[in-house]
């Protein structure tokens, strides 16, 4: 019941400046990530209110030589329809759904994907997430499949896909001695439905 969020909501997307260039100028020229280990699942990331990890990111993929120019694009939108992982209803469904699929894997004979650590990552914070992004991707297609079948069954589906998927995670060890926070915490927005972007703004910086 409260999961729509009609709020506009600002975000800051990492990325090379050429493609920062490209969304401020042609804003619907949006590419979904898809690869099997987002975080979130499939979608377009941007990082909740949080510019400077944002900057971080893109400078991570500078030093990757994976970008050639580190920027940043600020990203407007709306949660609208949210699987919002911050809230408990959407924590004990992802848990059920995560059940569901290990029955269906083990009916397939299909191994389980499991998160993995990164070579060298000090804080064994399982950065490459198989498996999150598989039970999300899974949960997303029992939903649609659902409405689907409710709209072929009554001409109507009271189940509507999820525009957007949110979450916070804590990453990077201790902020000082003993914390209870950690350096790299942030919330991530995955879109999903890219109408939920309603612009693009080069931040100040």
């Amino acid at each position: 019941m409260y999961n729509f969020r009609h709020n506009l909501q600002i975000g800051f997307h990492g990325c090379d400046e050429s493609v920062r260039d490209i969304l401020i100028a042609l804003p619907h020229q949006v590419k979904k990530s898809q690869k099997p280990y987002d975080w979130l699942g499939n979608g377009f990331y941007v990082w909740e209110n949080n510019l400077l990890r944002a900057k971080r990111w893109a400078e991570v993929k500078f030093r990757r030589n994976e970008i050639e120019k580190p920027s940043v694009v600020g990203v407007i939108y709306t949660l609208s329809n949210c699987l919002d992982f911050t809230d408990s209803e959407f924590i004990d469904s992802i848990e059920q759904h995560f059940y569901q699929m290990r029955r269906d894997f083990i009916d397939l004979k299909i191994e389980l994907p499991i998160n993995e650590q990164v070579q060298n990552d000090l804080h064994q914070d399982k950065l490459i997430r198989r498996l999150d992004c598989s039970v999300i991707e899974y949960y997303h297609f029992k939903i649609a499949s659902e409405s689907h079948f409710q709209r072929i069954s009554t001409g109507f589906s009271s189940i509507g896909n999820f525009d957007t998927v949110r979450g916070i995670f804590t990453e990077g060890g201790p902020a000082f001695p003993g914390a209870g926070f950690h350096k790299k915490n942030h919330i991530q927005v995955c879109i999903r439905n890219l109408d939920m972007i309603k612009g693009f703004f080069i931040p100040k910086v």
